[in-house]
């Protein structure tokens, strides 16, 4: 673990850094639909979002492995801000190393949300 992802304190959570963010980690973290619908309401909201302000059909355990492997992957930064852990976009960082990428996937995402299921 590289100085920039190591935690500093007991409730710093560890990110990559800029640099360590990969295309294949991104892609992945994104392709769960749960994940994605994650990632699309932090980027309507615009800022950060607490944890519990998402209403996901999985369990809590499963809702906290989505947000460990969004911030893993660089997709989202979590910080603590008193008792709450705040979500957000990491929509600087992506858009410098993957221009438009971010961007796209949304919406893709949105394309699909608004077709009939099959």
């Amino acid at each position: 673990m590289t100085p920039a992802a190591t935690p500093a304190a007991g409730r710093d959570l560890p990110h990559p850094a800029r640099e360590e963010i990969r295309l294949e980690s991104v892609l992945h973290a994104l392709s769960d639909p749960m994940r994605l619908r994650i990632v699309r309401e932090l980027a309507a909201g615009g800022d950060e979002l607490s944890c519990s302000d998402f209403v996901l059909p999985v369990t809590k355990s499963t809702t906290t492995h989505h947000f460990r492997v969004l911030r893993e992957s660089g997709v989202i930064r979590q910080v603590y801000r008193g008792t709450a852990k705040l979500n957000g976009l990491r929509a600087d960082d992506l858009d410098a190393l993957f221009p438009g990428l971010l961007d796209r996937v949304l919406e893709a995402a949105a394309r699909q949300a608004g077709r009939p299921e099959s």
